[in-house]
């Protein structure tokens, strides 16, 4: 198991002098079709986000699909009625905690790891023999995702001295900053098109000054990320999806396959890992159980715990876009479903929710 640490990784492919535009991305008309509202912040005439079963076979999101909404806006979603209970740590190890997706709010992150007393008020490591996990996607759409790296990187070396970890998993959005600095605009067959993954990239949020920033150890942490994990019989993922089947049966095999296929720097390869690390809710409504059965029969554990998916779109409601009304969100915790089998860490922090931080397990 390969820790989140600056090992070395692959190296940094060519670079390409064109930047690519959102018009090199051709999506098919179906993408197109409008819905009469697809939630806080998005334009008028803009698709709702759909889920993964209604896609074509093969079809690779490459239109925006989780719309940003703005600081200002309200969402309003139920949440389970029971709150939830922090159980006891394993024992002879400290307590283990996980955070969802961050996409570059650092001082988010900061004021939650705080909040856990992860890190002191100046941001340095304070919790000792703790164990952190974070479940992927650090950049794009929010202000500093190098900043989110660089502090993840940093808190594992201290974590370790202290005789915890901080450790992270591998995201859409890590393959996708990969891509668009490795292969720029170079077309790739997205399975609806040809596709780049620049023009990916800025669609989905990417932000010129995480670019700009981008140093060669970032890309070396970023390649050797593991894709999941079993800890304290846990299975932790960061996308609500089976396509991890995909590269193997067991944890070790899909870790090894997935930093092949980086370091073989091939564009449509890591496009395609790209595209099946996209999917999402696999895990919701009728059959979502077996699903997340057939991953646990495979790699252990007896409970998944994933980001990707923010709770506000896994539970299907985003609520009203009155810029009046300054009631936070609802989400204040994981969402439990799939039969109590899966925990939803995402808590929507581009889109006005919070940014997750919680110590596991949860009361069954």
């Amino acid at each position: 198991m390969v820790e989140g640490s600056m090992t070395q990784g692959a190296g940094q492919g060519p670079e390409v002098e064109r930047t690519a535009t959102v018009r090199d991305f051709r999506v098919p008309a179906y993408v197109h079709e409008t819905a009469p509202y697809a939630g806080p912040g998005t334009p008028a005439g803009e698709p709702a986000p759909r889920s993964e079963e209604s896609y074509p076979e093969g079809y690779t999101p490459t239109q925006r699909d989780l719309p940003v909404i703005r600081r200002g806006d309200t969402v309003q979603v139920p949440v389970d009625a029971e709150p939830i209970q922090v159980g006891q740590s394993v024992t002879g190890q400290g307590p283990l905690f996980v955070v969802g997706d961050v996409h570059g709010y650092l001082d988010e992150l900061l004021a939650a790891l705080r909040e856990q007393n992860l890190v002191d008020a100046d941001g340095q490591w304070c919790a000792g023999t703790s164990r952190l996990w974070f479940l992927g996607d650090f950049t794009d759409r929010g202000p500093d995702g190098i900043g989110v790296i660089d502090l993840v990187m940093r808190l594992s070396a201290e974590a370790a001295a202290a005789g915890g970890y901080c450790k992270a998993l591998m995201g859409n959005h890590e393959l996708l900053l990969l891509g668009a600095k490795r292969f720029g605009d170079t077309p790739v067959n997205s399975g609806a098109g040809t596709a780049t993954f620049q023009a990916a990239w800025l669609l989905n949020g990417g932000q010129k000054t995480d670019m700009d920033r981008l140093q060669d150890h970032h890309l070396q942490w970023m390649s050797r990320l593991d894709a999941l994990e079993e800890v304290d019989d846990h299975l932790l993922v960061h996308s609500d999806t089976t396509t991890y089947l995909d590269y193997g049966r067991s944890i070790e095999e899909v870790n090894d396959t997935v930093r092949e296929t980086i370091t073989r720097n091939d564009a449509e390869e890591v496009w395609d890992l790209f595209r099946k690390f996209t999917k999402r809710f696999s895990f919701r409504d009728e059959g979502g159980a077996e699903a997340v059965r057939s991953l646990l029969d495979t790699y252990g554990g007896t409970r998944i715990v994933h980001g990707h998916s923010p709770i506000p779109y896994l539970l299907g409601e985003v609520g009203s876009e009155d810029g009046e009304d300054d009631t936070r969100t609802a989400v204040e915790g994981p969402h439990v479903y799939a039969d109590g089998l899966a925990i939803a860490m995402d808590g929507g922090v581009t889109m006005a929710g919070k940014l997750l931080v919680q110590q596991l397990p949860l009361e069954a």
